[in-house]
């Protein structure tokens, strides 16, 4: 399963970069994120726990992950692996550059699907990676944009 969400942003890479690393400010932010923890610190990251909502119309379904987070301040990316979760084994990548007169942001997600043998691809394939991944990255770099255009701090 490989998705790639991407949207320009009206504000400086730097900003919107900012918003992008600061996961334990995301639920003041993003309202489909129910919680942010970081349950270790390092000095580029750390582990980090993360729930959000995927709303099916009037309706919201909990999702939840654990990974190891990597920040590269000086290229502008944040990587994860999924340690914990559905999604467990997941590579994501997020990068910020310049464009024109704002910012490229790209959330790319990569994954071989959970280990339920013959449910693998066709969960990771149609279900997991275009719903569930794509309804919340698209969501969230909707709500990053939203802050770093407004200046929010």
């Amino acid at each position: 399963m490989r998705t790639v969400d991407t949207r320009w942003i009206a504000a400086a890479p730097d900003r919107v970069f900012r918003h992008a690393a600061e996961v334990e400010g995301w639920p003041a932010i993003l309202p489909h994120y129910r919680w942010v923890r970081m349950r270790e610190r390092r000095p580029n990251g750390g582990v980090v726990e993360m729930a959000a909502w995927r709303p099916f119309g009037p309706l919201r379904w909990p999702t939840w992950w654990l990974s190891e987070m990597q920040v590269d301040p000086r290229r502008r990316e944040v990587r994860y692996r999924h340690i914990g979760g559905v999604t467990t084994g997941m590579d994501v990548l997020w990068s910020i550059v310049a464009e024109g007169s704002g910012s490229r942001a790209t959330i790319l997600h990569e994954w071989a699907g959970p280990a339920w043998a013959f449910l693998r691809r066709p969960a990771a394939d149609w279900v997991i990676g275009p719903v569930f991944v794509h309804g919340i990255a698209s969501r969230t770099l909707a709500g990053i944009a939203l802050a770093a255009e407004s200046g929010h701090e």
